[in-house]
Protein backbone atom coordinates (compact mmCIF):
# COMPACT_ATOMS: atom_id res chain seq x y z
CA UNK A 1 0.00 0.00 0.00
CA UNK A 2 2.88 2.35 1.20
CA UNK A 3 4.42 1.79 -2.45
CA UNK A 4 1.26 2.55 -4.19
CA UNK A 5 0.84 5.46 -2.35
CA UNK A 6 3.95 6.74 -3.60
CA UNK A 7 3.66 5.77 -6.79
CA UNK A 8 -0.15 7.93 -7.21
CA UNK A 9 1.56 11.03 -6.03
CA UNK A 10 0.11 13.81 -8.11
CA UNK A 11 0.50 17.22 -9.42
CA UNK A 12 -0.77 18.88 -6.27
CA UNK A 13 2.10 17.10 -4.31
CA UNK A 14 4.56 19.21 -6.69
CA UNK A 15 2.51 21.92 -6.42
CA UNK A 16 2.54 22.33 -2.95
CA UNK A 17 6.44 21.38 -2.79
CA UNK A 18 6.79 24.69 -5.04
CA UNK A 19 4.53 26.63 -2.38
CA UNK A 20 6.85 26.29 0.05
CA UNK A 21 10.39 26.75 -0.97
CA UNK A 22 11.33 30.37 -1.41
CA UNK A 23 10.04 33.02 -3.83
CA UNK A 24 13.17 33.18 -4.90
CA UNK A 25 13.49 29.49 -5.44
CA UNK A 26 13.36 28.23 -9.07
CA UNK A 27 9.94 26.30 -9.74
CA UNK A 28 10.45 22.90 -10.45
CA UNK A 29 8.50 20.92 -12.90
CA UNK A 30 8.78 16.96 -13.46
CA UNK A 31 8.46 15.40 -16.45
CA UNK A 32 7.40 11.48 -16.46
CA UNK A 33 9.07 9.48 -19.50
CA UNK A 34 8.71 5.97 -20.40
CA UNK A 35 12.13 4.92 -20.37
CA UNK A 36 16.27 5.27 -19.57
CA UNK A 37 16.65 6.64 -23.12
CA UNK A 38 13.35 9.07 -22.94
CA UNK A 39 15.19 10.70 -20.32
CA UNK A 40 18.38 12.26 -22.57
CA UNK A 41 15.82 12.74 -25.60
CA UNK A 42 13.27 14.88 -23.20
CA UNK A 43 16.23 16.81 -21.64
CA UNK A 44 17.31 17.76 -24.94
CA UNK A 45 13.18 19.33 -25.48
CA UNK A 46 13.67 20.57 -21.88
CA UNK A 47 16.29 22.25 -21.80
CA UNK A 48 15.78 25.52 -23.87
CA UNK A 49 12.83 26.10 -21.51
CA UNK A 50 14.72 26.37 -18.36
CA UNK A 51 15.28 29.92 -16.86
CA UNK A 52 15.76 31.27 -13.63
CA UNK A 53 12.31 30.52 -12.82
CA UNK A 54 11.32 27.00 -13.18
CA UNK A 55 13.78 23.79 -14.28
CA UNK A 56 12.54 20.53 -15.18
CA UNK A 57 13.41 17.37 -13.57
CA UNK A 58 12.73 14.07 -16.27
CA UNK A 59 12.35 10.73 -14.62
CA UNK A 60 10.64 7.48 -14.78
CA UNK A 61 7.32 7.20 -13.26
CA UNK A 62 8.73 5.31 -10.15
CA UNK A 63 11.41 5.37 -8.16
CA UNK A 64 9.55 2.61 -6.05
CA UNK A 65 8.91 -0.61 -8.06
CA UNK A 66 11.08 0.68 -11.39
CA UNK A 67 8.23 0.50 -13.92
CA UNK A 68 8.47 1.66 -17.08
CA UNK A 69 6.61 2.46 -20.25
CA UNK A 70 3.66 4.66 -21.54
CA UNK A 71 1.16 2.95 -19.63
CA UNK A 72 2.98 3.37 -16.35
CA UNK A 73 3.83 7.45 -17.39
CA UNK A 74 -0.22 7.92 -18.04
CA UNK A 75 -1.08 5.96 -14.85
CA UNK A 76 -2.31 8.24 -12.92
CA UNK A 77 -3.69 10.50 -15.50
CA UNK A 78 -5.95 7.66 -17.04
CA UNK A 79 -6.99 6.62 -13.86
CA UNK A 80 -8.31 10.04 -12.70
CA UNK A 81 -5.58 11.52 -11.19
CA UNK A 82 -4.64 15.01 -12.96
CA UNK A 83 -1.26 16.01 -13.87
CA UNK A 84 -0.56 19.72 -13.67
CA UNK A 85 1.16 22.67 -14.31
CA UNK A 86 4.04 21.34 -12.01
CA UNK A 87 3.68 17.36 -13.53
CA UNK A 88 3.42 16.53 -16.70
CA UNK A 89 3.79 13.24 -18.83
CA UNK A 90 6.40 12.78 -21.99
CA UNK A 91 5.39 9.89 -24.06
CA UNK A 92 6.59 8.83 -27.56
CA UNK A 93 3.33 9.30 -30.08
CA UNK A 94 3.15 6.09 -31.32
CA UNK A 95 -0.08 5.61 -33.27
CA UNK A 96 -1.78 7.75 -31.09
CA UNK A 97 -1.39 10.94 -32.40
CA UNK A 98 -2.43 9.30 -35.83
CA UNK A 99 -5.62 7.26 -34.75
CA UNK A 100 -7.00 10.55 -33.73
CA UNK A 101 -9.20 10.05 -30.56
CA UNK A 102 -10.15 6.25 -31.91
CA UNK A 103 -8.98 4.98 -28.20
CA UNK A 104 -9.52 6.02 -24.93
CA UNK A 105 -5.90 6.31 -24.48
CA UNK A 106 -5.24 8.67 -27.77
CA UNK A 107 -7.74 10.77 -26.91
CA UNK A 108 -6.83 11.67 -23.51
CA UNK A 109 -3.14 12.12 -24.72
CA UNK A 110 -4.39 14.61 -27.34
CA UNK A 111 -6.66 16.26 -25.35
CA UNK A 112 -4.66 16.58 -22.35
CA UNK A 113 -2.90 20.12 -21.85
CA UNK A 114 0.28 18.36 -19.66
CA UNK A 115 0.69 15.37 -21.76
CA UNK A 116 3.41 16.08 -24.52
CA UNK A 117 4.13 13.57 -27.21
CA UNK A 118 6.90 13.89 -29.77
CA UNK A 119 4.62 13.34 -32.87
CA UNK A 120 6.44 11.04 -34.91
CA UNK A 121 6.04 7.48 -33.78
CA UNK A 122 8.92 7.67 -30.77
CA UNK A 123 12.38 9.19 -30.32
CA UNK A 124 14.08 6.35 -32.33
CA UNK A 125 12.42 7.65 -35.63
CA UNK A 126 13.70 11.49 -34.58
CA UNK A 127 17.82 9.74 -34.26
CA UNK A 128 17.25 8.05 -37.33
CA UNK A 129 16.17 11.29 -38.86
CA UNK A 130 17.44 11.29 -42.67
CA UNK A 131 19.47 14.36 -43.26
CA UNK A 132 21.30 13.75 -40.00
CA UNK A 133 22.58 10.24 -40.41
CA UNK A 134 25.77 11.39 -42.63
CA UNK A 135 27.17 13.34 -39.78
CA UNK A 136 26.27 10.06 -37.37
CA UNK A 137 28.55 8.01 -39.81
CA UNK A 138 31.31 10.76 -39.90
CA UNK A 139 30.76 10.99 -35.87
CA UNK A 140 31.52 6.93 -36.06
CA UNK A 141 34.15 7.05 -38.28
CA UNK A 142 36.07 10.05 -38.68
CA UNK A 143 35.83 9.88 -42.26
CA UNK A 144 33.42 13.38 -43.80
CA UNK A 145 33.40 11.81 -47.90
CA UNK A 146 29.82 11.22 -48.67
CA UNK A 147 29.37 7.79 -50.25
CA UNK A 148 25.93 7.16 -49.78
CA UNK A 149 22.57 9.79 -49.98
CA UNK A 150 20.65 8.91 -46.91
CA UNK A 151 17.87 11.23 -47.86
CA UNK A 152 17.04 10.46 -51.05
CA UNK A 153 17.44 6.55 -49.80
CA UNK A 154 14.77 7.23 -46.88
CA UNK A 155 12.59 9.13 -49.59
CA UNK A 156 12.57 6.50 -51.53
CA UNK A 157 11.79 3.94 -48.75
CA UNK A 158 9.11 6.09 -47.68
CA UNK A 159 7.43 6.18 -51.25
CA UNK A 160 7.60 2.49 -51.00
CA UNK A 161 6.05 2.15 -47.90
CA UNK A 162 3.38 4.92 -47.92
CA UNK A 163 0.47 2.49 -49.55
CA UNK A 164 0.27 -0.16 -47.30
CA UNK A 165 1.23 2.90 -43.98
CA UNK A 166 -2.23 4.01 -44.88
CA UNK A 167 -3.66 0.51 -44.34
CA UNK A 168 -2.20 0.42 -41.12
CA UNK A 169 -3.43 3.16 -39.66
CA UNK A 170 -6.81 2.69 -40.77
CA UNK A 171 -6.70 -1.00 -39.27
CA UNK A 172 -6.22 0.89 -36.06
CA UNK A 173 -8.53 3.42 -36.14
CA UNK A 174 -11.53 0.96 -37.20
CA UNK A 175 -10.59 -1.59 -34.71
CA UNK A 176 -9.24 -4.81 -37.04
CA UNK A 177 -5.60 -4.13 -36.45
CA UNK A 178 -5.51 -7.91 -34.83
CA UNK A 179 -5.88 -9.12 -38.79
CA UNK A 180 -2.72 -6.75 -39.79
CA UNK A 181 -0.53 -5.59 -36.89
CA UNK A 182 2.56 -3.16 -36.67
CA UNK A 183 4.51 -6.60 -36.87
CA UNK A 184 3.06 -7.62 -39.60
CA UNK A 185 4.19 -4.39 -41.38
CA UNK A 186 7.40 -4.24 -39.64
CA UNK A 187 8.12 -7.52 -41.95
CA UNK A 188 7.10 -6.28 -45.17
CA UNK A 189 9.11 -2.94 -43.98
CA UNK A 190 12.22 -4.93 -43.72
CA UNK A 191 14.48 -3.99 -46.84
CA UNK A 192 16.43 -7.00 -46.71
CA UNK A 193 19.66 -7.83 -48.24
CA UNK A 194 20.69 -3.91 -48.80
CA UNK A 195 24.49 -2.88 -51.02
CA UNK A 196 25.98 0.68 -50.50
CA UNK A 197 26.73 0.99 -53.82
CA UNK A 198 23.25 -0.14 -55.51
CA UNK A 199 20.44 0.36 -52.86
CA UNK A 200 17.74 0.05 -55.64
CA UNK A 201 17.20 -3.63 -54.89
CA UNK A 202 16.39 -3.24 -51.68
CA UNK A 203 13.77 -0.42 -52.15
CA UNK A 204 12.49 -2.78 -55.27
CA UNK A 205 11.94 -5.27 -52.65
CA UNK A 206 10.12 -3.13 -50.42
CA UNK A 207 7.53 -1.87 -52.89
CA UNK A 208 7.07 -5.51 -54.72
CA UNK A 209 6.13 -6.47 -50.92
CA UNK A 210 4.03 -3.73 -50.07
CA UNK A 211 1.92 -4.44 -53.69
CA UNK A 212 1.51 -8.19 -52.57
CA UNK A 213 -0.05 -7.00 -49.57
CA UNK A 214 -2.32 -4.32 -50.72
CA UNK A 215 -4.20 -6.38 -52.98
CA UNK A 216 -4.45 -8.98 -50.45
CA UNK A 217 -6.28 -6.32 -48.17
CA UNK A 218 -8.11 -4.92 -50.93
CA UNK A 219 -9.20 -8.36 -51.90
CA UNK A 220 -10.33 -8.65 -48.06
CA UNK A 221 -12.01 -5.43 -47.49
CA UNK A 222 -13.21 -4.62 -51.43
CA UNK A 223 -15.39 -1.91 -49.78
CA UNK A 224 -12.90 0.05 -47.90
CA UNK A 225 -11.66 2.74 -51.09
CA UNK A 226 -13.82 5.38 -49.75
CA UNK A 227 -12.35 4.50 -45.61
CA UNK A 228 -8.87 3.95 -47.23
CA UNK A 229 -8.89 7.96 -49.28
CA UNK A 230 -10.37 9.61 -46.06
CA UNK A 231 -7.50 8.05 -43.99
CA UNK A 232 -5.27 8.97 -46.48
CA UNK A 233 -6.31 12.66 -46.51
CA UNK A 234 -6.54 13.02 -43.09
CA UNK A 235 -2.81 11.63 -42.16
CA UNK A 236 -1.41 13.68 -44.57
CA UNK A 237 -3.18 16.62 -42.81
CA UNK A 238 -1.26 15.57 -39.38
CA UNK A 239 2.13 16.14 -41.43
CA UNK A 240 2.71 12.62 -42.70
CA UNK A 241 3.86 12.36 -46.55
CA UNK A 242 4.78 10.00 -48.84
CA UNK A 243 8.04 11.19 -48.68
CA UNK A 244 8.40 10.71 -44.72
CA UNK A 245 6.95 7.71 -43.90
CA UNK A 246 9.22 6.17 -41.93
CA UNK A 247 9.42 8.40 -39.44
CA UNK A 248 6.19 7.40 -38.14
CA UNK A 249 6.50 3.77 -38.48
CA UNK A 250 7.57 1.59 -35.17
CA UNK A 251 10.55 3.25 -34.09
CA UNK A 252 12.79 0.17 -32.92
CA UNK A 253 12.13 -1.56 -36.17
CA UNK A 254 13.22 1.68 -38.06
CA UNK A 255 16.43 1.84 -35.44
CA UNK A 256 17.34 -2.05 -35.35
CA UNK A 257 16.42 -3.01 -38.36
CA UNK A 258 16.31 -0.34 -41.42
CA UNK A 259 19.11 2.40 -40.31
CA UNK A 260 21.23 0.23 -37.41
CA UNK A 261 22.30 -2.20 -40.58
CA UNK A 262 22.49 0.35 -43.32
CA UNK A 263 24.71 2.97 -41.20
CA UNK A 264 27.42 -0.52 -40.10
CA UNK A 265 27.71 -0.78 -43.88
CA UNK A 266 28.25 2.41 -45.17
CA UNK A 267 30.54 3.07 -41.65
CA UNK A 268 32.21 -0.33 -43.14
CA UNK A 269 33.22 1.38 -46.29
CA UNK A 270 33.76 4.81 -44.65
CA UNK A 271 36.69 2.71 -42.26
CA UNK A 272 38.51 0.69 -44.63
CA UNK A 273 38.81 3.96 -47.00
CA UNK A 274 40.23 5.51 -44.31
CA UNK A 275 42.28 2.55 -43.31
CA UNK A 276 43.32 2.95 -46.94
CA UNK A 277 44.98 6.07 -47.00
CA UNK A 278 47.00 5.47 -43.65
CA UNK A 279 48.19 2.43 -45.54
CA UNK A 280 49.31 4.62 -48.52
CA UNK A 281 50.38 7.63 -46.76
CA UNK A 282 52.84 5.99 -44.27
CA UNK A 283 56.43 6.51 -44.70
CA UNK A 284 57.64 3.33 -42.95
CA UNK A 285 55.60 0.43 -40.50
CA UNK A 286 55.92 2.48 -37.39
CA UNK A 287 54.00 4.93 -38.84
CA UNK A 288 51.42 3.21 -40.00
CA UNK A 289 50.91 1.07 -37.32
CA UNK A 290 51.15 3.89 -34.96
CA UNK A 291 48.39 5.58 -37.18
CA UNK A 292 46.57 3.29 -37.32
CA UNK A 293 46.11 2.26 -33.80
CA UNK A 294 45.17 6.21 -33.20
CA UNK A 295 42.33 6.36 -36.00
CA UNK A 296 40.79 2.92 -34.11
CA UNK A 297 41.27 3.75 -30.81
CA UNK A 298 39.31 7.06 -32.39
CA UNK A 299 36.55 5.12 -33.93
CA UNK A 300 33.07 5.02 -31.91
CA UNK A 301 29.92 2.27 -31.85
CA UNK A 302 27.36 3.01 -34.27
CA UNK A 303 24.25 2.21 -31.93
CA UNK A 304 25.68 4.61 -29.14
CA UNK A 305 26.21 8.05 -31.64
CA UNK A 306 22.81 7.35 -33.55
CA UNK A 307 21.24 7.47 -29.86
CA UNK A 308 23.35 10.57 -28.89
CA UNK A 309 22.33 12.26 -32.86
CA UNK A 310 20.40 15.13 -32.40
CA UNK A 311 20.44 16.12 -35.81
CA UNK A 312 16.40 15.96 -35.65
CA UNK A 313 16.10 19.51 -33.79
CA UNK A 314 15.87 21.29 -37.27
CA UNK A 315 13.12 18.59 -38.41
CA UNK A 316 9.54 20.29 -38.70
CA UNK A 317 8.12 17.42 -36.34
CA UNK A 318 10.04 18.22 -33.21
CA UNK A 319 9.95 22.35 -33.60
CA UNK A 320 5.76 21.43 -33.41
CA UNK A 321 6.55 19.65 -30.04
CA UNK A 322 8.78 22.71 -28.94
CA UNK A 323 6.03 24.86 -29.69
CA UNK A 324 3.61 22.59 -27.31
CA UNK A 325 5.89 23.26 -24.31
CA UNK A 326 5.92 26.62 -25.42
CA UNK A 327 2.21 27.49 -25.07
CA UNK A 328 2.02 25.36 -22.00
CA UNK A 329 4.57 27.11 -20.35
CA UNK A 330 3.01 30.43 -21.40
CA UNK A 331 -0.33 29.65 -19.73
CA UNK A 332 1.50 28.81 -16.27
CA UNK A 333 2.67 32.56 -16.33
Amino acid sequence: MANRLKDNINSKYFEAANALTSKRARRRIVAYVESYDDIYFWRTVLSEFENDKRYFEVMLPSKVNLTRGKKSVLMNFLEGEPLGKDMIACVDADYDYLVQGCTAQSERILNSPYVFHTYVYAIENYQCYAPSLHNVCVSVTLNDHRIFDFRDFFKQFSEALFPLFVWSIMMYRNGNYPKFTISDFNRIADPGGFCVQNPAPAIANVKRKVRTKVMELQRHYPNAKEEYLHTKECIKGLGVTPQTTYLYIQGHHLFDGVVSPILSKVCNLLRQERQNEIHHAAAHKTQKRNEMTCYENSLQDIKVMLKKNNGYMVCEQFRRLQEDVRKYLEGQT
